[in-house]
């Protein structure tokens, strides 16, 4: 077939964005289409702050990843001039057994990473407003912080598209084919070809990656910004860290410094604790018993910061089984590189995952450490799908 790009990308959200950029730095001919408008808040990747971390309680396999987005979101914000990231310190609190505290530990020994284990009444010194138990402890990293999504979208899409890049927005991939001679997308507004396709979809991975019968589930999440009874001084970026407290054995409430951009607030949330729905069918209304639930854990976790609710807004997780991401090319076409950095964990990496996606389809491999991803260990990619994978609806 015809080869008009040299890649087509599906999807500009986090990963997606950062991959244009990153192939039209390298001279590609990029097409990127997305669905709705830049920055959506339909999908994953708003909510104007994600936090990163580099003590991974996910795993240590995940911290050589880490350690080169750290040094992409640096170099976006230095060609962009926006401010992106900002290192404000991080604390992992639980019991000393929680995958919490014990796995960041794992993953700070493992790699040399700073960081200080404290004790609850070192904890309640350190920060006033925090209200732990006499069993709980913590892990504070210097070097963990905050990220501004839409910021970084924006800057990603501005950047690709001054390297040439033709981005298409609400315009959605309703299929794609691929065979030895190259890729076709079709939308409702034509057929566009290339010689490799990038699938970075977010929630719209199942239908999108139907033929690979991965087990995904897409999840809806809420976020809510509150204004502390006390005031905002003691909640400022450089007075208080971002933290994940397992509260429960896998049960985690997480927050972040109030925020040093309109319409402000302090903003917290439970780390997957959502129901399942499809990208299609998320109801986007906070309920009042969701907002009672919060409340609880922050009148016993953090009681200053229970004022009035500023805003509450949902996301969608999509998540897979043992909560890594996908990353490789499909098993199929070496012409086609599938992504869903998911889970509800994945956006700190989607300067350094732009960068993989980019090697994948220009170069057909990474040197980055990207096998722990790969969908085959799933064992749903079989010679019947297989069969069938040279069209999809």
């Amino acid at each position: 077939m015809a080869q008009g790009y040299d890649t087509i990308i599906i999807g500009l959200g986090a990963m997606g964005s950062a991959a244009a950029y990153q192939l039209a730095r390298r001279g590609q001919r990029v097409l990127g289409l997305e669905r709705y408008t830049p920055g959506h808040t339909h999908g994953s990747s708003h909510g104007r702050s994600r936090i990163i971390r580099q003590a991974y309680f996910e795993g240590a396999a995940y911290v050589p990843l880490l350690l080169r987005a750290y040094e992409l979101w640096r170099e976006l914000e230095r060609e962009s001039g926006e401010d992106i990231m900002r290192l404000t310190g991080g604390l992992m609190i639980g019991q000393p057994a929680h995958i919490t505290v014990a796995g960041a530990l794992v993953s700070a020994q493992q790699h040399g990473l700073p960081y200080e284990l404290l004790d609850a009444a070192a904890l309640r010194r350190r920060y006033p407003m925090l209200q732990p138990d006499a069993s709980t402890v913590a892990l504070y990293e210097q070097n963990a912080g905050v990220l501004r999504p839409e910021a970084a979208i924006q800057a990603y899409l501005r950047l690709a598209a001054a390297r040439g890049a033709e981005l298409r927005f609400e315009q959605p991939a309703l299929s794609w084919r691929a065979d030895a001679r190259g890729v076709q997308v079709t939308t409702g507004r034509g057929n566009y070809e290339a010689a490799q396709l990038i699938i970075a979809p977010g929630a719209w991975a199942p239908q999108l990656l139907a033929e690979l019968a991965l087990p995904l589930v897409v999840e809806r999440q809420v976020l809510y910004w509150f204004a502390p009874k006390g005031g905002y001084a003691a909640y400022q970026p450089d007075r208080f860290p971002i933290f994940i407290w397992e509260i429960e054995d896998h049960m985690q409430f997480y927050g972040f410094p109030a925020e040093q951009h309109a319409p402000f607030g302090v903003k917290t949330a439970f780390f997957r604790n959502g129901e399942a729905c499809t990208a299609e069918t998320c109801d986007r209304v906070v309920r009042p018993d969701e907002v009672a639930g919060i409340r609880a854990a922050i009148d016993r976790l953090i009681p200053d910061l229970g004022g009035e609710l500023i805003a509450a807004q949902t996301c969608l997780y999509t998540t897979t089984p043992d909560e890594h991401f996908i990353l490789a090319k499909h098993p199929h076409h070496a012409n086609v590189t599938v992504a869903s950095p998911c889970s509800g964990h994945g956006f700190k990496f989607a300067s350094a995952i732009g960068e993989v996606l980019a090697d994948l389809a220009s170069e057909g491999a990474t040197k980055q450490p990207i096998g722990l991803f790969d969908p085959r260990r799933f064992g749903t990619f079989t010679a019947e799908n297989a069969e069938s994978a040279d069209s999809y609806n």
